[in-house]
């Protein structure tokens, strides 16, 4: 059976608690890879508004989401919009309201972009702190809160965020990150869910 379309709104059929991203997030700051998608009894095509925090375009940091991404309701991604400035004595923001003379929070280098990886499930309520980077095929654990790059293959959980264990053995994670199913044609895909949804390495090798 052929994968959909992930410019699918609603790709579960009698359900619209879940949307591929793609199909409902337009923003220039954001993107994201096909296949990925928000789960939401509330309604999926608000994720930007409930999950991507303080995201203001005059900072310019961008939120990548890779492809095969799950993610869980109400999972936070905090942007660089949050951060106030702590060298001084206050960290209230005066230079927001527009008072004179207060240090300009934008100038100061912030953390960098947010990345997420491929194939990455991300469990409900979790929070991704600024600049965060998590790698292809991580799991973060409901409520985990991540403040530090999480590798490939992780299991990450509790807060802050700490890693539990690696899913697989070093050498099958090199395999996977070499193998990279998720940039294949979405026809080969299907063809070869079992071995990608399976635990056999020498299977998804030879399904290259």
């Amino acid at each position: 059976m052929p994968l959909p379309d992930p410019l699918t709104r609603h790709p579960i059929p009698g359900w619209k608690g879940t949307a591929f991203l793609k199909a409902v997030v337009d923003h220039p700051l954001i993107e994201v890879g096909d296949y990925s998608y928000y789960d939401d009894s509330r309604g999926p095509e608000h994720f930007v508004g409930r999950c991507v925090r303080y995201h203001f375009d005059f900072i310019g940091d961008r939120l990548i989401i890779g492809k095969f991404v799950a993610i869980a309701q109400a999972a936070q991604f905090v942007m660089n919009g949050a951060n106030h400035p702590m060298d001084g004595f206050s960290t209230y923001p005066f230079q927001m309201f527009g008072v004179e003379g207060a240090p300009d929070v934008t100038a100061k280098p912030h953390r960098g972009d947010m990345v997420i990886g491929n194939d990455v499930w991300i469990g409900r309520e979790a929070v991704v702190m600024p600049g965060v980077r998590i790698g292809d095929g991580a799991i973060v654990g409901t409520r985990a809160q991540v403040v530090k790059d999480v590798p490939p293959y992780a299991v990450v959980v509790g807060n802050p965020g700490r890693v539990m264990k690696l899913r697989f053995a070093e050498a099958t994670v090199a395999a996977l990150l070499a193998i990279r199913w998720w940039d294949w044609e979405a026809d080969k895909i299907a063809r070869n869910v079992a071995a990608i949804a399976g635990a056999d390495i020498d299977a998804l090798r030879r399904a290259v």
